[in-house]
């Protein structure tokens, strides 16, 4: 047997191919290195295609979702975590399996998410504005201020960055519960149990800590040498599927750059990150010769959602954003089968005892 179903083949896909050994998405045909730069709705349009009946203007669609969502976000416990607060909210969705669940459902993190910070800090939520594109009215819902066109595209290349990665454990899970006949609010609700578990969706935060701790760039390779003797984990380097550089920190690190041109990120910043990525990929070549871990998504992920101003506590709400388009393809990919997902186990334990 496979532990964690290593290698096992659990399902067949249209929807992503992750190639760990060659460093390569595919989403549909179309590489990551294509598709990073077009906005959410486009990859939604990609990832729903066949599945469900889309409208025309899915841009127009999607704003009137979110107006629709926003009217549950007064609902909001600003007292819980944020990802919490925003799975209770999500809950609030009737469940289904038809457009316009599936658009509330991708609603909802984008809106939501700004809400319950904005709660949190004792602010009122901000309405959705109409004329938005997604990614731009995320970032209006939580400042109020208008995203310069640097800040929209960033937050669209992150969203469309980690719509779909293959069956990796959220997304497993979201087809299983989809493979019941359960609606889409059930799967999806499901899907982000799994991903806030650490082990799947916890990293990025933990970057910004690894940051600060550092602080200057002349710091970088002995605290890290430090760290790699107490056997401690580098936040943002290795994957379970990747062999070699996640291609998905090139998109971002790509996405940053605009922000650093336009001023509206701390060159600073960006120069410790480079400056840990470099001493991180360095020392773990030398300490580490026999595994490959190099730079994965949550590296220049935790430097492009700080930079937007989002919080690293919210950081799981903000992948959801993005997650949930895929999580909904797989959902509807699975239920057109008609096959319950229903593996075997072995069992090890103890014989039955013997009757006297």
């Amino acid at each position: 047997m496979q532990s964690g179903l290593e290698d096992v083949i659990a399902a067949e896909t249209v929807l992503s191919d992750v190639d760990g050994l060659a460093g390569r998405l595919i989403i549909r045909g179309i590489s990551l290195d294509d598709l990073a730069g077009v906005r959410y709705e486009e990859a939604l349009r990609l990832l729903w295609s066949g599945f469900l009946a889309l409208p025309a203007d899915l841009t127009a669609a999607l704003a009137t979702a979110r107006r629709e969502v926003f009217a549950y976000a007064d609902k909001a416990d600003a007292s819980l975590a944020p990802v919490e607060a925003v799975r209770a909210l999500m809950a609030l969705i009737p469940d289904g399996d038809d457009t316009a669940t599936a658009l509330r459902l991708v609603a909802a993190p984008a809106v939501f998410t700004p809400a319950v910070l904005r709660l949190r800090d004792g602010k009122k939520p901000i309405a959705p504005r109409p004329g938005l594109a997604h990614a731009a009215d995320a970032l209006w819902m939580l400042t109020g201020v208008e995203p310069s066109q640097q800040q929209a595209a960033a937050l669209d290349t992150y969203l469309v960055t980690v719509a779909d990665h293959g069956l990796n454990a959220s997304t497993f899970t979201a087809r299983v519960i989809a493979s019941t006949g359960a609606g889409l609010t059930s799967a999806v609700l499901g899907a982000l149990g799994a991903l806030k578990g650490p082990l799947h969706g916890g990293a990025p935060g933990p970057v910004l800590d690894m940051l600060d701790a550092i602080g200057t760039p002349a710091q970088a390779e002995p605290w890290l040498d430090a760290a790699l003797a107490r056997g401690d984990r580098l936040m943002g380097f290795g994957h379970r599927i990747y062999r070699v550089r996640d291609p998905r920190a090139d998109a971002l690190k790509s996405a940053i750059r605009p922000l650093v041109a336009a001023e509206q990120v701390a060159p600073a910043r960006v120069a410790l990150a480079e400056a840990v990525e470099a001493a991180a990929l360095a020392l773990l070549k030398r300490k580490k010769p026999d595994r490959p871990l190099e730079t994965n998504v949550e590296f220049y992920t935790a430097l492009l959602l700080e930079a937007l101003g989002f919080p690293r506590s919210s950081f799981t709400c903000v992948f959801t954003m993005g997650r949930t388009g895929g999580w909904i393809a797989h959902a509807l990919e699975q239920a057109a089968t008609g096959r319950l997902i229903r593996p075997q186990s072995r069992y090890v334990g103890p014989p039955p005892l013997q009757a006297a």
